[in-house]
């Protein structure tokens, strides 16, 4: 005789939760990151060279994903104003899939402010944010997983790296 098996989700080990200091030597930053992410310099833009060299990709091993990073020198007050409207575009562009966009503003006392977009919903990315100085810097980031996106089988891995970034935003300064 048959017997359907139960309905059951993989199992997941995560890993330790261990943070060092990311530091590049010719980047404006720093932040803290788990041990098990790896960072790498995103040298490439729409088949060109990146606008910048403190773009990175930060690997996340085992979690099957990628926070995509960038950065950009303001140098003009206006460049403040299109670097916010550009990563509410991106954000907002994940409207089509999400089932809403829940924003969170930053301010930390190190002259370090943002906004967080918590994405609900079977959207590409489910977390971006940004962080500025207002006056000097502007950094972007952005949560993809390389997979399908399933909100239900995707929801403790996206908790547990969510809480990661998270660190990694509460670490962030401007050197």
């Amino acid at each position: 005789m048959f017997t359907p098996k139960p309905r059951a989700f993989p199992r997941i080990d995560f890993p330790e939760r261990e943070y060092a200091t990311t530091k590049l030597d010719d980047c404006p930053y720093i932040f803290e990151l788990p041990s098990y992410t790896t960072v790498t310099r995103d040298d490439v833009f729409f088949d060109d060279k990146s606008p910048n060299e403190c773009w990175l990709n930060i690997d996340l091993g085992t979690m099957n994903g990628k926070i995509h990073c960038s950065y950009y020198p303001i140098d003009r007050p206006q460049d403040l104003n299109k670097f916010v409207n550009d990563a509410f575009k991106l954000a907002g562009k994940h409207n089509i899939k999400a089932n809403y966009i829940d924003e969170h503003f930053i301010q930390k006392e190190n002259h370090v402010s943002g906004m967080i977009f918590d994405i609900e919903g079977p959207a590409a990315s489910p977390f971006q944010f940004f962080l500025t100085d207002s006056t000097h810097h502007f950094f972007r980031a952005a949560l993809y997983f390389n997979t399908q996106a399933k909100p239900d089988s995707m929801a403790p891995v996206f908790e547990f790296v969510k809480e990661d970034i998270a660190h990694m935003i509460n670490t962030f300064e401007w050197r």
